[in-house]
């Protein structure tokens, strides 16, 4: 199974970085794939920690990907690290071992404290096709674009019936985004 999170993770001189991530989970453990480069995974090297937001302001994925990394964090309780405040729930991780590799490493962690923060109240399509369009945006150099375009298309059904104003804001960074890749790229 795999879980849409931000992650955060922060380096050895503190700074934090904030990464959207569909983490793994394998039983009792949580295994990363962070493709490189990676300050996610040169962080979780360095530090051997990281938490994972369970988050269901979908601006924060899209934010993330657009650079908008500005986001209110906290404390984490038990490791050296930040949590997001918006979080509905965080987990708290270790890293336990890892598998290197020259495209996609390999970082098992376990959970060592995770803390429900308020109640999940559910998932409107607007903010699964966001989740989408992000997930679509954080692999632009890789899709062809008509692939992009059809699944775009598709995606936007949903969100024209339910979004909100954040599933709008989220879903207008995307979009600004994909028209500059595809300037740069013609």
């Amino acid at each position: 199974m795999i879980r849409e999170v931000i992650l955060t993770s922060q380096s050895s001189q503190g700074h934090v970085h904030l990464a959207p991530m569909g983490i793994h989970i394998e039983g009792d453990e949580r295994l990363l794939m962070p493709f490189r480069p990676s300050t996610t995974l040169d962080n979780v090297l360095a530090t051997g920690t990281a938490v994972m937001n369970y988050c269901d302001d979908v601006r924060l994925f899209a934010g993330c990907l657009t650079g908008r990394r500005d986001w209110p964090l906290l404390a984490a309780d038990k490791i050296i690290g930040c949590r997001l405040a918006g979080a509905l729930s965080h987990a708290e991780l270790e890293l336990v071992r890892h598998e290197d590799d020259p495209v996609r490493p390999k970082l098992y962690c376990r959970v060592i404290h995770e803390v429900m923060h308020a109640p999940f109240q559910g998932f409107n399509r607007a903010q699964f096709a966001v989740l989408e369009a992000a997930i679509l945006v954080s692999r632009l150099h890789m899709l062809p674009p008509e692939k992009l375009d059809s699944e775009l298309a598709y995606l936007r059904i949903g969100l024209d019936k339910t979004a909100g104003p954040n599933e709008c804001e989220a879903w207008g960074w995307l979009m600004e985004r994909i028209d500059a890749y595809r300037e740069t790229s013609s």
